[in-house]
């Protein structure tokens, strides 16, 4: 007679526990461990939240007019009155004009210098011709913008120019050029100090990139029969892309960010009309006449297109396969 056995019923499987990752601490605990690294961080943390973060809540004077008798909390609320006295006022089209010239010759002049500075000395063998040469190249970040300017005068001025006087000496009287007053001279002497005061900052980043890029590739395309330039097309800039793609779009932001400094110790009577760019419209604006609400409407404007290219161009570059900034 067959018997039936019966079988008992498979126990369920325990539940297996999500394993802890191994580098997640506590709050309390990281605090007490790494007490010193938040210790060093705190000026930092506090300069960002006294000068950057609190000055913020200044630009509701925008939206008012701001009388200082009366305070933020007394002062009129007017909407967006100033923002359209700025786009509709006479001077708007020659500032965005101005502006955005300059930002183009940056553009194409002056970003793509610390580029090719760096792939130059890259190439370099001899270590102390390289590195005075980085030197060289990165002591005018140092120095202000008041001795830049300072130094600009003394060499192309018409008076006194050192070099204006030599390319007198040179041509003859059809070099008599009044360098520094001449509108049409006023953004190559804006281009030139940026060249030679900012290319070397640049460079140093650049160059930390490239001493990133694994020597086998180099080795792998001299295999293959690549020569020096084919090297640098194959190999190096495709390894420093990442790091141009960031730094343009750190660029893109400051596009409508001329900076104040130069421009104005560069400005005259004789080249007003090209020099004026947002920056300086607001020191004339809101010190000089006093409109402190159409001045901060002018630079809220600017701080607001800046924000709009960062994203703009973080999608752009991640839309066209690179990493973005974030």
């Amino acid at each position: 007679m067959a018997t039936d056995l019966a079988t008992p019923p498979a126990k369920a499987a325990p539940k297996a526990r999500k394993p802890k990752r191994a580098d997640k601490v506590p709050l309390g605990t990281a605090l007490r461990r790494y007490r010193w690294l938040y210790l060093m961080l705190l000026p930092g943390l506090a300069y960002f939240v006294i000068f950057k973060y609190l000055p913020m809540y200044g630009v509701t004077i925008a939206f008012q007019d701001f009388l200082p008798f009366l305070g933020y909390s007394g002062s009129p609320w007017v909407g967006l009155k100033h923002f359209e006295a700025l786009l509709s006022g006479p001077d708007f089209g020659r500032l965005m004009f101005n502006t955005l010239f300059l930002a183009l010759l940056h553009i194409v002049f002056v970003f793509p210098a610390p580029i090719v500075v760096a792939l130059l000395l890259n190439e370099l063998r001899i270590n102390f011709l390289k590195r005075s040469v980085q030197s060289l190249v990165y002591i005018p970040h140092f120095l202000s913008w008041t001795i830049v300017a300072s130094l600009t005068y003394v060499l192309f001025s018409a008076d006194f120019g050192v070099l204006a006087a030599w390319m007198r000496d040179l041509l003859g009287d059809t070099a008599k050029i009044d360098y520094m007053a001449q509108e049409e001279w006023f953004r190559p002497l804006i281009i030139l100090q940026q060249l030679w005061k900012q290319t070397g900052w640049g460079t140093i980043i650049y160059l930390a990139a490239l001493a990133g890029v694994d020597p086998n590739l180099y080795e792998a395309a001299r295999m293959d029969g690549a020569g020096r330039f084919r090297q640098l097309w194959h190999v190096t800039l495709p390894a420093i892309r990442p790091t141009v793609v960031v730094m343009a779009i750190l660029a893109s932001g400051n596009l409508l960010d001329t900076g104040f400094e130069q421009i104005w110790l560069m400005t005259t009577s004789l080249n007003r009309e090209v020099a004026d760019v947002f920056d300086t419209y607001v020191y004339y604006a809101g010190i000089q006449n006093g409109a402190i609400s159409y001045s901060t409407a002018v630079g809220l404007f600017k701080g607001v297109a800046g924000v709009v290219l960062i994203f703009g161009s973080n999608w752009l570059a991640k839309r066209l396969g690179q990493r973005g900034l974030f």
